[in-house]
């Protein structure tokens, strides 16, 4: 028997425990009753990154973007679908580079966009610039997000 999941709740900030056979099946918070893993990119800044992807039970896949960078916006569809099809097992963020400068230097960001996977407060992988749907799945396999 595997450990099981405890994640915080996006809505209330409550501590779940989720089977990991549950993490993608709509597993709901016990308190208030929201998804415990958003099936749709999770917007963070400054203030919310720890909570929302230091302390993440899964690896979370954080864009580094901003609303006038057009490849930025050419990778929106890849995202939603990757935060879809993986809900429950990988979270995707995103962080406004113009809006949370702080997080940008903290992470040596020079160029948009930019992808990083975080297991924990640990960067385990990154990925520069826009990529196409499937190069995005090969690089979370191969990091086994």
């Amino acid at each position: 028997m595997s450990d099981p999941l405890i994640p915080r709740c996006p809505s209330c900030g409550t501590r779940n425990r989720v089977p990991r056979a549950r993490a993608g099946s709509g597993a709901r918070c016990g308190r208030c009753k929201a998804p415990l893993f958003p099936d749709r990119p999770v917007m963070v800044d400054d203030a919310s990154f720890g909570d929302v992807v230091e302390t993440s039970a899964l690896p979370v896949l954080v864009d580094f973007w901003a609303p006038w960078c057009g490849p930025c916006r050419s990778m929106e569809p890849a995202l939603d679908a990757v935060a879809r099809e993986r809900a429950g097992r990988v979270t995707v963020a995103k962080v406004n580079v113009d809006e949370n400068q702080a997080l940008a230097r903290r992470f040596g960001i020079r160029s948009i966009p930019a992808l990083k996977l975080f297991r924990g407060p640990q960067v385990v992988a990154e990925l520069a610039g826009a990529v196409p749907a499937g190069t995005l799945a090969r690089f979370l396999d191969e990091h086994g997000a």
